[in-house]
C-alpha cells in the first residue's frame, strides 16, 4: 500500500487498517504489510520533527547507569519506565544515551525500557571473548537473564538489528515482538551500501582514530552515513540541533572497539537463509533514502519473515529516528499495541 498526497487520515489509522487486513489472512499464509509514509503527510507541515516533545522532555543524563556482570564482561545499562519490557540494541557507534529521548519517553509510558552499551562501548568492558554478532546476541541474552527478564520486545538499530536477528534465532523464547530498523540479513543476498555514503570513514583505521575523540566529533564524522544530503541541505537547522544532543554525552564507542565491531560485521555470515524460521511478530522499518543500509535489504527481510510488517519512511535516511521521531514512535507503538 502506497500512501501519498494530502490526506487527513492519521498514521495510526492507516497502519491499523493494514493490521486488520493482516489478521484476516490465514496463519499459514505470508503477507507483508508494506506502508510507505510520506513525510509531507505525516510530518504535519514541519520539515523536521527532531525535539518535537518540548514539554517535560526526558533527560537520559538524569537516569543513573547501573552495571551487571554477564559472562566475561560488565555491562552498563539503564532501566526505566513501566509495563512490559523492551530492550533496545544500538548500532555503531551508538552509545545508550544517544537514543532519541522523545522516542524513549513515549515508549516508557507503557513499557519498561532497557538501554545498554554493547561490548567494549562506553562503560561496558571488552572482555576476553572475540567480537562477533553471535557473541553480541549472547551478551544481550545474558543481560536479560541477569535482570530476570524472561521475555522482552526487542528493537535493533543497524548493527543492533543484526544482533536482534541472532538473538531471536538463538533464543526465540526470550523475544516477544521483534523490530528491525535499518537492517540487512548479511551474505550474498544483501544490497551493499551506496558508494557515496562516506564509507572511507569505516574502512580506514587511521581515519577512525582521528575522528573518534569525543561524541561531537563522532557525530560529525557519521553525518553522511546517517542523513541524506538533500535532507541536510533543505533543513539547515537540523544538523546544529542534532550535534547539540551529543555535547552532553559522556560515553563514546572507542576507535579500537569500533574497529573490532566492523570486523565482526565483516565476518558475519548472515541470516538470510534462516529468517523464515522466525515466527515472532516482526516489524521491519527503514528510510527510503538510507545509503548506509539500502531499503532494498528491508524488503528482502520482510519477504523472508512470515507475516512481517514493512514500513518505509519517505525521505528517511539511516538516522530516520532523529529526522522523524514522531512518525517513528507512532509506528513502533502501533505495532506494539496491536
Amino acid at each position: 500500500m502506497r500512501i501519498k498526497g494530502n490526506t487527513s487520515i492519521t498514521t495510526s489509522l492507516l497502519i491499523t487498517l493494514s493490521i486488520l487486513s493482516l489478521i484476516l489472512i490465514p496463519s499459514s499464509a505470508r503477507m507483508i504489510v508494506n506502508i510507505i509514509l510520506d513525510k509531507a503527510v505525516f510530518a504535519y507541515g514541519q520539515s523536521s520533527q527532531m525535539n518535537s516533545n518540548s514539554t517535560n522532555p526526558l533527560n537520559l543524563q538524569d537516569i543513573p547507569a547501573k552495571k551487571v556482570h554477564v559472562g566475561d564482561i560488565d555491562i552498563a545499562y539503564k532501566i526505566f519506565g513501566k509495563g512490559d519490557p523492551i530492550i533496545l540494541i544500538g548500532g555503531v557507534p551508538l552509545v545508550m544515551d544517544a537514543w532519541p529521548s522523545s522516542i524513549l519517553q513515549k515508549l516508557s509510558s507503557n513499557h519498561t525500557i532497557i538501554i545498554f552499551d554493547n561490548r567494549g562501548v562506553g562503560n561496558t568492558t571488552s572482555g576476553t571473548r572475540p567480537f562477533s554478532i553471535e557473541q553480541f546476541a549472547n551478551d544481550t541474552n545474558g543481560l536479560l537473564s541477569t535482570l530476570q527478564i524472561h521475555k522482552a520486545d526487542v528493537l535493533g538499530f543497524s548493527v543492533g538489528s543484526l544482533i536482534a536477528h541472532e538473538l531471536t534465532l538463538m533464543h526465540p523464547e526470550k523475544v516477544n515482538k521483534l523490530m528491525l530498523y535499518a537492517s540487512d540479513c548479511g551474505g550474498k543476498e544483501s544490497v551493499p551500501p551506496s558508494p557515496q555514503a562516506g564509507q572511507e570513514i569505516l574502512s580506514n583505521p587511521q581515519a577512525l582514530s582521528a575522528v573518534i575523540k569525543n561524541p561531537m566529533q563522532t557525530a560529525k564524522a557519521f553525518l553522511p552515513l546517517l542523513f541524506p544530503h538533500k535532507y541536510i541541505s533543505e533543513n539547515p537547522s537540523f544538523v546544529p540541533k542534532f550535534l547539540t544532543m551529543f555535547q552532553t554525552l559522556k560515553e563514546i564507542d572507542p576507535a579500537p572497539t569500533l574497529a573490532r565491531q566492523l570486523q565482526a560485521i565483516s565476518n558475519w555470515t548472515g541470516t538470510c537463509n534462516v529468517l523464515p524460521k522466525i515466527s515472532n511478530p516482526t516489524l521491519v522499518i527503514t528510510g527510503t533514502d538510507d545509503v548506509t543500509i539500502p531499503p532494498a535489504n528491508s524488503i528482502i527481510i520482510a519477504q523472508k519473515i512470515p507475516g512481517s510488517w514493512l514500513v518505509q519512511i519517505k525521505g528517511g535516511g539511516h538516522g530516520l529516528m532523529y529526522q522523524y521521531p514522531d512518525n517513528f514512535s507512532r509506528v513502533l507503538l502501533t505495532f506494539l499495541e496491536t
